[in-house]
């Protein structure tokens, strides 16, 4: 290995060492609940869970948990599908490339929602940097994340 590579597995060890301390005090807060002591979080907290109709209280049911996973994965199927047909209006598109057809689009949001991942396109000859940064690659990492339990 060269030199380069000892350094970077030296730095990386390092920034994990550096960051487990503050990291792990900062998870113990949340989920011990006492983030919720302050006030101005409270506020926002209290308001997103009126919005999204959320008893804190209470536990979720396996019912309430598979309906709200399918409408976070079909949210994000949609944006997806957004991101692919508008695509030439997006910022990071310096290539100018044209919006991918609906037909396309949708095959390809509905792939990588369900994780599947097929590419009926040429990815770096078809898709904008920022479909490829925000649509696609945050879509493999939400699917599989929602995937397992």
């Amino acid at each position: 290995m060269t030199l380069h590579g000892w350094l970077l597995i030296a730095v990386f060890v390092l920034a994990v060492g550096v960051t487990i301390r503050p990291l792990g005090a900062y998870m113990a807060w949340i989920f011990t609940g006492q983030h919720a002591s302050i006030r101005f979080r409270r506020f926002f907290e209290r308001a997103f869970f009126r919005l999204t109709s959320v008893d804190p209280s209470s536990e979720q049911n396996w019912l309430n948990y598979a309906v709200v996973l399918l409408i976070f994965n079909l949210a994000g199927m949609i944006l997806l599908f957004a991101i692919l047909t508008l695509q030439a209006a997006m910022p990071l598109n310096p290539q100018h490339w044209g919006p991918m057809g609906p037909d396309l689009a949708f095959n390809t949001a509905v792939s990588f929602a369900t994780n599947t991942s097929w590419q009926a396109y040429a990815g770096e000859t078809t898709l904008s940097y920022f479909s490829q940064m925000a649509g696609i690659t945050a879509q493999s990492f939400l699917s599989a994340a929602t995937g397992r339990r």
